[in-house]
């Protein structure tokens, strides 16, 4: 099942809302009911509930070698310990940010984000530790450790690295991407959909509805989601053509230099109009089957959202946001879809990136 059943969400602050994850349907619905099974507790006796205290973010780094799969563990001077690549988040810094920045930092690559995989929580000195992981495919790059916080990496096989994982929560995450790839869902590309960051407003504003800037709020929205975009870092982005969605994706265009597209298909007016035509505009997307980034106006999110719910599972597709406005300026729906099953969308998250 491909349903979203991770931790708490955080509806009054910017940052992390409950990602999709994709779990093994072998009864493992609840990543701290496993992770006290694996630290050899009851699920009772050991309290992985609640606010953690220390928030860190990082990935699983996957490859395949002939016909093995392999994952790539760190090892931790400090520690002496095997792990996979991951740290605590900055101020002002989402958790899918983190886990690219980490991952560069400690091995040197930059990685694209995958699949979610579960939250593992732990407790530590200063209380529950709650680490958020994502698959990332390594196709070529090398991993170069910092000869820091990291002294050494390994590629391994699953069963391998579940041997050599000196903390047994972190063998929840790596069952996961196991249980993706089985079902060949661990090749993936991203689609994501943003919502305009804040404009003007409709009262203060004379002259043409398409001309209708972003508000200073919204030029630091789009700068915030420039920086949480660069996460799955998509190679196209497709927006309308009205000002405010050309100016929220302006900053992530500017600097990562995408192919870049307006469709009038897409905007308030149009998809009001000729709905069908909004509709075939997000179904288009799926026929390139490349890393994409949408941008659109509140009115129009239902279209996007009833074409992505036909592409997924139902339990998946309750996920998605129901009512308006659907989505808060500048927060953005990331769904990942199966390379192996055209089509399909295997992963559903949804964030509002820091706009400080």
């Amino acid at each position: 099942m491909h349903g979203a059943r991770d931790a708490a969400p955080a509806p009054d602050g910017p940052g992390p809302f409950p990602p999709g994850l994709y779990l093994p349907e072998d009864g493992r619905d609840a990543p701290e009911e496993t992770a006290a099974l694996l630290l050899g507790e009851t699920p009772y006796a050991l309290d992985l509930s609640g606010e953690p205290r220390v928030v860190a973010a990082g990935a699983i780094c996957w490859r395949v070698q002939g016909d093995q799969l392999e994952v790539l563990l760190i090892h931790r001077p400090r520690y002496d310990d095997w792990s996979f690549p991951k740290g605590k988040l900055d101020s002002g810094e989402t958790v899918p940010e983190c886990a690219v920045r980490e991952v560069r930092e400690e091995i040197g690559l930059q990685i694209r984000l995958g699949i979610p995989l579960p939250q593992t929580r732990y407790p530590v000195a200063s209380g529950l530790k709650a680490v958020h992981y994502w698959a990332a495919h390594v196709e070529s790059a090398k991993p170069r450790p910092d000869g820091k916080e990291v002294d050494g990496v390994r590629w391994c096989t699953p069963d391998e690295a579940s041997e050599l994982l000196t903390n047994p929560t972190d063998r929840l995450p790596l069952e996961s991407l196991v249980a993706a790839y089985e079902a060949d869902d661990l090749a993936t590309w991203p689609l994501i959909v943003v919502r305009h960051a804040k404009a003007k407003p409709r009262s203060s504003w004379a002259r043409a509805e398409g001309e209708r800037p972003l508000a200073a709020t919204g030029q630091r929205q789009a700068k915030a989601v420039a920086r949480l975009l660069v996460a799955w870092s998509p190679d196209r982005v497709v927006t309308s053509p009205w000002l405010r969605c050309v100016q929220t994706m302006g900053p992530y265009v500017n600097a990562r230099k995408p192919k870049f597209k307006t469709v009038d298909a897409l905007t308030e007016h149009s998809a009001k109009r000729k709905p069908g035509k909004a509709r075939a505009a997000v179904d288009n997307l799926f026929e390139k089957a490349k890393p994409v980034a949408l941008c659109t106006h509140r009115p129009v999110l239902p279209l996007v959202f009833e074409v992505l719910a036909s592409h997924m599972a139902d339990a998946m597709s309750a996920q998605l946001p129901g009512k308006d406005p659907y989505l808060v300026p500048g927060e953005a729906v990331i769904c990942h879809v199966s390379r192996r099953h055209p089509g399909r969308i295997v992963s559903l998250e949804r964030y509002r990136p820091f706009d400080d």
